[in-house]
């Protein structure tokens, strides 16, 4: 896990090499100075010598200028490197996102997916941090401080080793505990995150019902469980500090009792045992040991808290996109819009005990015009879905142009077959900015064009800033019918071999949805058009017409040869056309 997410630093190497460097000289400095102070005492204050005392004073202000800056280069190098790092996590994850397919998202979930890439790369980045500099400084500053303490006085040094196991059994005590705790609690971070998420989308549905007190009382629910986790993993982590303080002067307390003795037997005389200054030097030395142990104590929580975050971006990178273009002689060309389903099935995953389409045989040549009616949940969006390959078949095979959909390219197979799905998505940006993700070169001329085929160009003319109008995202500036003219307008500009329109017509009028259909037929004729629709008049005219019903194919036919022999075709039917006379 750590080896693939080092990949991420990159160009930040050099910072993450020299942080810890810098850390090290800040060190270095830091131990010095003890030793530095212990002298100017004894052999400048004591002594009186104060040619002894300039020296040691000069001394001391180069070691702390010393340290300040290379404390100062160590967290500007640590900042770079971190906000690098988290960059290029990012960036990382949301390119690997790109390459899943529905079901690879279905898998992970869309609030897992926006935690991972937010609330898990930001715990990653502050333990990234953390590692090049107080993972550096304080094992540096436990060695050196001990072996600066040791040098001057074994006996008195071995005090410390009195506290190392407290500190150590405190440690392995809590860590495990804290961890099963934190991993449970950013688990639920997702949960919060797709309750949030919901409420947003939903937030018209949630105010005409007036169920806000509802969503409030799921999401206080959910932040309440996140609450109490890490109130429970904090309450433990306090435990660490008291324990530490109870160490340190406990420390201090021996230290003094045994170096006062010292000082007094050897008559403050450095060759008989201990100075004054010396004794003041283990003082500091103390607090540099014990702060350092606390400062390592606290890495540990760190990385503890950080482990969940790591496997979540772990395994966001490594999830391997089960819809991929072959890795040789992948077709890259699709001749014509001709479309075969030979005995398909389907199933949503492969634990999935029912089929969501079952042995499907269907012929559609190339430039026909193609009505698909059904019943809710008679899997038609399933059944399209599977020609741009946004599934795989589970058994049988999809060819376009008679090759399987698993031998084009992706972005080739893609690139040609436009669809405007059920649920239309706007992106924030201008008219002709949200067009021209069906062309980005496309011209004025072609985008009018292609509005005038989806009707949308009366519209857009009528508004101040005509196609230069800014929409708001998700397009909730405009209407419902809008929306889907615009999304079959941007499909138009891709020039597809073939169309595919899931029910994209369902919020314009009848007259509108009519002129829509007679400017297919017109303009674009080559173009192979599947019409996913609720209304009969919307397909009524088409070449041919497939009845779906429980996942199968119950008939296929023209409008006249269904209104004779399908009874499901009649019963819809004579249901609309009474409504009509009504």
């Amino acid at each position: 896990m750590i080896k693939r997410l080092s990949r991420c630093i990159r160009e930040y190497k050099k910072y993450a090499i020299l942080s810890p460097l810098c850390m090290v000289g800040e060190v270095a400095m830091e131990v010095l100075i003890p030793l530095v102070m212990a002298d100017l005492y004894d052999y400048g204050i004591v002594l009186q010598d104060m040619t002894m005392v300039l020296t040691k004073s000069l001394q001391l202000v180069i070691l702390a200028l010393a340290s300040l800056c290379f404390g100062v280069a160590s967290a500007w190098f640590a900042s770079r490197a971190g906000t690098g790092f988290a960059k290029n996590l990012r960036h990382d994850m949301f390119h690997r996102v790109q390459s899943f397919s529905f079901s690879n998202i279905d898998k992970l979930s869309s609030a897992s997916i926006v935690t991972r890439l937010t609330s898990d790369v930001a715990n990653l980045q502050m333990s990234f941090q953390m590692m090049i500099r107080m993972a550096i400084r304080s094992p540096m500053m436990l060695i050196l401080a001990m072996i600066s303490a040791m040098r001057i006085n074994v006996k008195l040094s071995l005090v410390f080793c009195a506290a190392l196991p407290i500190l150590v059994v405190a440690l392995v005590s809590l860590v495990p505990v804290v961890f099963k705790i934190f991993d449970r609690a950013f688990k639920t971070y997702d949960k919060l995150n797709n309750t949030v998420q919901e409420n947003i989308r939903g937030i018209r549905v949630v105010k005409s019902f007036v169920r806000e007190e509802k969503e409030v009382e799921k999401f206080t629910s959910v932040s309440t469980n996140i609450y109490e986790d890490f109130s429970k993993a904090e309450r433990l982590l306090a435990l660490n500090s008291p324990i530490m303080q109870f160490c340190v002067y406990g420390c201090m307390i021996a230290i003094s009792w045994i170096g006062a003795k010292m000082v007094v037997a050897s008559g403050n005389n450095p060759a008989m045992g201990l100075t004054t200054g010396q004794l003041s030097s283990m003082f500091t030395y103390v607090t540099q040991i014990l702060s350092s142990l606390m400062m390592l104590s606290m890495v540990f929580v760190m990385l503890t808290m950080s482990r969940t975050p790591l496997k979540r971006c772990y395994e966001l990178l490594t999830e391997e996109p089960n819809l991929t273009s072959p890795q040789r002689n992948a077709v890259m060309e699709v001749r014509d819009g001709t479309i075969d389903f030979e005995n398909v099935s389907f199933r949503y995953s492969a634990t999935a005990k029912h089929r969501a389409l079952k042995e499907v045989e269907l012929h559609i040549p190339s430039g026909a015009t193609v009505g698909i009616l059904g019943g809710t949940g008679s899997s038609k969006t399933t059944l399209v879905q599977l020609i741009p390959r946004l599934y795989d078949v589970s058994e049988g095979s999809v060819k376009v142009s008679g090759v399987d959909v698993r031998d084009y390219d992706l972005e080739v197979l893609r690139d040609q077959v436009a669809m405007v799905l059920q649920k239309n998505v706007l992106f924030s940006g201008t008219i002709k900015e949200n067009l021209r993700w069906g062309n980005p070169n496309a011209t004025d001329e072609e985008m009018e064009h292609a509005c005038r085929l989806a009707c949308a160009h009366d519209f857009i003319t009528a508004f101040p800033d005509g196609y230069d109008t800014y929409i708001e995202q998700g397009g909730t500036n405009v209407s419902g019918g809008q929306k889907q003219r615009l999304c079959i307008a941007r499909a138009l500009l891709k020039k597809p071999k073939i169309l595919i329109l899931d029910d994209s017509t369902s919020a314009v009028d009848t007259h509108t949805d009519a002129m829509i259909r007679k400017a297919f037929a017109e303009e674009i004729p080559g173009t192979t058009k599947l019409i996913i629709a609720q209304r009969v008049a919307s397909v009524q005219d088409a070449d041919m017409i497939v009845i779906m019903d429980n996942g199968m194919v119950a008939a296929v036919g023209t409008h006249e040869q269904l209104l004779a022999s399908s009874t499901i075709y009649q019963e819809v039917y004579y249901s609309q056309k009474k409504g009509g006379d009504e």
